[in-house]
Parts: C-alpha cells; structure tokens; sequence
C-alpha cells in the first residue's frame, strides 16, 4: 500500500493542502466570515425600521409627527428633489404624500414596499378615524429553518464543496501542467487514473473538515440545528464533492494556461452561483427555466441538504437529486480520463 502510487500521490496532495495557509482560509476561514456577516445582517429579532419620507403639503408636519411615532418606521420630510433623490438612491423605500387624496410613490419591484404602503396607510387611515369592523390579534412566530440564516448555511456549504472542488483540482493540475511536471509523470508507472483519483480522494479527506467545520459554526453562532440524518449529510456531501471533482478535472484536462482554467472555471460555476439557489431562492426564476436549473449540480446538492438540515427528509425525498449528482460525476470523469493530456 505504501508503493501505492494512488496512496503516494494522494498523501502528496494532503501535503500541499497543509502547507498552503491561503488554501486553508479560503475552504474554512471565507465560508466561516460570509455566513457571519449574512446572518448579522439578516438576522431574526426586532422589525428592522424602514426609512421613508413625507413630500411637502399642507399635512407635511403632521403627517411626519403621525408616523414617526411607529416604531418601525424611520420618517423624514423632503422636498420633491430629495425625495426623487432618495427613492432613486435606496435611501427611502416610500414616499408620502404631503395632502389630500394621500400619494405614494415606491418602486413595485421592491418585495418589501407592498407591505410598507399598506402598513403606512393603516397609521394615516386610522389617525383619520377609520375603524376595523373586525377586531384582530397579531402573535409572531420564528420557526426553526424558517429563518434566512436556515436558508443560507447549506447553500454556502454547498458553494464551497463546488468551489473548493473544482479551484482545489482543477486549478493545481493546470498548475502542475504548466511548470512541466505533468510530463515527468510520464516516465513513471504511474497510471493516469491514480493521478487523477489522488485529486479527488484528498479533496474527500479534507470534506469532512469542511462540513463539519460549518456546520459546528452555525450551531454555536445561530442556534442552527440539524433535523435529518448526519450519516446522510455526509452521503450528499460526498457525492457532492465528487461530482464537482469531476467536472474540475473535466475542465483542467486540456487547459495549458492559468488563465484559461480560470476562465473555464468562471464560466462553469459563476451561472450556478446565481441560478442554483446560494444566496435566494431558485423558485424566483421564470417556470421555463426550471427544468434546466433542477438539473444542475450545485441545485441538487443545495436542495438536498436544505431538505436535510432543515426539514429533516429521509433518503427517498433526495433520490433524485443524488442520481443528478451521481450521473455529473461519473460521467464529467470518466469523459476527462478520456480527453486528459500530460502535455
């Protein structure tokens, strides 16, 4: 075992991943920061307050007073200047009209100003003595997995399996390429596959660190707890990596330069940053397109382990999902073996 090339290869890239602190803090360090400073930002607590302003008229004043007694409102008046510069600018989500009928002005696009129109307008309806026929009680509820910080742990763990996956592979391979070592390798028994293998059996060792690492963090840090089953975060983070690990190989197969990978890189994974659900939900693309972006890999991965962490799904409810990871691995590294040059 120990004359392994296989066995040798891999501990060479066990070592280079040791010896490579900027290597280490961007696998462990970045996902640790970016999931803090998301859930800082986004955290679950009190309402955050909503700056708006009010337009001049004859109720201006009043209108300011009325509501900035609401405590979630932040309220300024502004001149019709100020107030086109603000709202074009994201300093006020709304602007309220200073008389009589009352105006707002908002951008529609903007998923928080519909509920902000009808909150603003209650205060100013009420003040004017509208009454509710039907009374009412309001209770909030925060459930576990509910919260965006649920939402965003596993699909920064999911980003960083692909990340780490591809950048740790394909990456060092070109490199290798390029300094004239993968030649040498022709003058030894080594067989291609063992080469290629050594990438993705060291990146495993290092998964389980990574995975663990992350999740252990929002735990402590957000109070994030796992519903489903470990041994099945592992089988999803496993098949996740290697069929990243695939398409990294697949992608540093022919490329003889850094910046050629990295443009192939870029080109792979910048797509499914955006479609695959990291940082927002993939539901919020049009239905024609969902076809396409069910089958992407990083969708899959993240899928599944959101249904596992926070919904606690079994096996059967990710199958689909972990043959899409399956076939991408499988058949992204089996066409690389095919492709793959020294030189």
């Amino acid at each position: 075992m120990r004359n392994s090339p296989l066995w040798q290869l891999t501990l060479a890239r066990l070592r280079e991943y040791v010896r490579e602190p900027g290597t280490l803090f961007w696998v462990f360090g970045f996902p640790i920061l970016l999931a803090l400073a998301l859930g800082l930002a986004f955290r679950s607590g009190a309402q955050p307050r909503m700056p708006i302003v009010v337009l001049p008229g004859a109720e201006q004043a009043a209108r300011v007073a009325l509501l900035d007694r609401e405590h979630s409102l932040i309220v300024t008046g502004a001149t019709e200047a100020e107030a086109q510069l603000w709202l074009s600018r994201g300093r006020a989500y709304l602007a309220v009209g200073g008389g009589t009928p009352v105006e707002y002005r908002y951008d529609p696009t903007r998923p928080e100003t519909q509920a902000l129109v009808l909150r603003v307008d209650r205060v100013l309806q009420t003040a004017a003595g509208r009454t509710d026929p039907l009374p009412t009680r309001e209770e909030t509820v925060v459930a576990q997995g509910s919260r965006y910080i649920d939402f965003l742990l596993p699909g920064l763990i999911g980003m960083n399996i692909m990340s780490a996956s591809m950048w740790g592979i394909g990456w060092v391979i070109v490199q290798t390429r390029t300094r004239k070592l993968l030649k040498r390798f022709l003058a030894t028994p080594m067989r291609k596959r063992d080469y290629l293998f050594s990438h993705m059996i060291a990146r495993l060792i290092f998964l389980f660190f990574e995975v663990a690492v992350l999740l252990g963090f929002g735990h402590l840090a957000f109070d994030i707890r796992i519903q489903g089953s470990i041994p099945l975060i592992g089988l999803v983070a496993v098949l996740g990596a290697m069929s990243f690990a695939g398409v990294g190989v697949l992608t540093a197969s022919r490329a003889r330069t850094a910046e050629t990978v990295s443009g192939l890189m870029n080109a792979v994974m910048l797509p499914m940053f955006v479609l695959s659900g990291v940082f927002f939900s993939a539901e919020n693309f049009p239905s024609w397109m969902q076809p396409a972006i069910r089958i992407l890999p990083l969708t899959a991965l993240n899928d599944s382990l959101r249904a596992i962490i926070n919904e606690g799904a079994g096996l059967a409810a990710v199958s689909f999902p972990l043959v899409v990871l399956a076939a991408w691995g499988a058949l992204t590294f089996a066409l690389a073996l095919r492709i793959f040059r020294w030189s």
